[in-house]
C-alpha cells in the first residue's frame, strides 16, 4: 500500500500553526505566580507553603530575552551564610537587559531565607537540614525539604541550564574553584566541561559522580543532571565575606557563562590557565574541639602533612590532623568550633597531564 501523499499546503499550515503555538509560548514565561512576558523583567517572590514549622518566601527574578534562546538558571544563597553569589545576582539582576537576551534566565537571589536570615552555616536554623542534602525534596516535608521541592518544580524543572553559585560559608577558608561533574553521559559532560571552563576559575575539581534516580538527588546540581539539565556548581567567597572580590568574580562568571551559551551577543573571553583537580577528599574532624589550621587554602601539601591539630577546652592538644595524600587545600575550618564528624578541609589531587 502506498503511503498517503500530504499537500503541500497542508504541510504550510501545519508548520505555520507549530510557529504560532511556539511564538505563544515564548510569550509569558512563568515560575510559580511569577510572570515575565517576552522582552520584559520582573521579581516576585516564589511561595513555599507552610508547614507545622512555618513557611518562607523566595526572591525571584525572571529575565525573559526578546530573542528565543535557553533557559538558564542560577541559583544562590542555597547556604545563607555564602554572600557573594547572592550580591552577584542582585547586580545581574539589575543589569541584564531583556531587549539584548536571547533566552531565558531564572535568578533566584536567595535560596535558602531561613539560613540567610538566621546567619546559620550549613544547615537551616528551623529543622537543622542542609538544603543541598535533601533534593528533590517533598511536598510535606520539613521546611528545608519543601523550599527544596518547590526549586526542584517551579526553577530545575523549567531549566535548560543550571548554576548552583556557592561562595564558602562561614567557617570556611576557601580558594575559588568549580565541580565540573563527570557522569558518563557524554552530553551531558561535554556541556558541563563548557560551562565550567567559561565560567572563567582557575581550579576545577572533576566531579566523577553516577547519575542518580530523580528522587535520590541529593543535591541541587544532581537534580538538574538527574533531568538531563546540564549544571555545575562554583564555590567563589569564604568566611562570609561579602568583599567585592569575591563578589566580582561570581558575577565575571555569571557574564562569561552568558557569552558562551549565546544568551548574550560577543565572544567569551579566553580560557584561563586552569589547575584540574581530581579525587578529592573531605577531611573531617575525629572529636569536638577547636581547631587550629596549619595550611591555608590553595596551598599544596605533601601525604600526611599537618592540616591542624585540635584542642580541648583548656587548649591540651587532643589530635593531628594529617593530610589523606598529595594534593591542593580546596578549603579548611578558618574557625575554631568543630564537632565529631565535621569538615576541617577538603584536599584534591592535582591532574599534572
Amino acid at each position: 500500500m502506498k503511503s498517503p501523499v500530504i499537500s503541500p499546503y497542508i504541510l504550510i499550515a501545519v508548520l505555520l500553526v507549530s510557529s504560532q503555538l511556539a511564538a505563544q509560548t515564548r510569550d509569558i514565561f512563568k515560575v510559580g505566580d511569577i510572570k515575565a512576558l517576552v522582552g520584559s523583567k520582573i521579581s516576585g517572590y516564589l511561595e513555599v507553603p507552610s508547614g507545622s514549622d512555618g513557611d518562607t518566601q523566595i526572591p525571584v527574578t525572571l529575565v525573559h530575552g526578546k530573542n528565543p534562546g535557553p533557559v538558564l538558571a542560577l541559583i544562590a544563597g542555597t547556604h545563607g551564610y555564602e554572600y557573594p553569589a547572592i550580591s552577584a545576582l542582585h547586580r545581574v539582576g539589575r543589569s541584564l537587559a531583556p531587549e539584548t537576551l536571547s533566552g531565558t534566565v531564572i535568578l533566584v537571589h536567595m535560596a535558602n531565607p531561613p539560613s540567610f536570615w538566621g546567619r546559620s552555616i550549613y544547615t537551616g536554623p528551623v529543622d537543622g537540614k542542609n538544603l543541598n542534602r535533601v533534593y528533590p525534596g517533598k511536598a510535606d516535608g520539613t521546611l528545608t525539604e519543601r523550599i527544596a521541592f518547590v526549586i526542584t518544580q517551579e526553577v530545575i524543572g523549567r531549566a535548560d541550564y543550571l548554576v548552583d553559585l556557592h561562595g564558602g560559608d562561614g567557617n570556611e577558608r576557601l580558594m575559588p574553584y568549580v565541580y565540573m561533574p563527570v557522569t558518563g553521559d557524554s552530553d551531558l559532560d561535554l556541556a558541563a566541561r563548557g560551562m565550567a571552563i567559561a565560567f572563567g576559575l582557575k581550579h576545577i575539581v572533576i566531579d566523577e559522580m553516577k547519575l542518580p534516580l530523580t528522587g535520590q538527588s541529593r543535591y541541587t546540581d544532581l537534580t538538574a543532571l538527574a533531568r538531563g539539565v546540564p549544571a555545575i556548581t562554583t564555590e567563589t567567597g569564604q568566611l562570609g565575606s561579602n568583599d567585592e572580590h569575591w563578589i566580582e568574580l561570581a558575577e565575571t562568571g555569571i557574564g562569561n557563562l552568558l557569552l558562551h551559551l549565546d544568551m548574550l551577543e560577543g565572544d567569551p573571553p579566553q580560557a584561563a590557565d586552569i589547575t584540574w583537580l581530581y579525587g578529592y577528599q573531605v577531611v573531617n574532624s575525629p572529636a569536638n574541639g577547636s581547631f587550629r589550621a596549619t595550611i591555608d587554602a590553595g596551598e599544596r601539601i605533601q601525604a600526611d602533612a599537618v592540616i591542624g591539630i585540635l584542642v580541648d577546652d583548656f587548649g591540651n592538644e587532643t589530635d593531628v590532623i594529617r593530610a589523606p595524600f598529595t594534593g591542593i587545600v580546596n578549603y579548611v575550618l578558618g574557625t575554631p568550633p568543630v564537632s565529631t564528624g565535621e569538615p576541617v578541609a577538603m584536599i584534591s589531587r592535582i591532574r599534572e597531564d
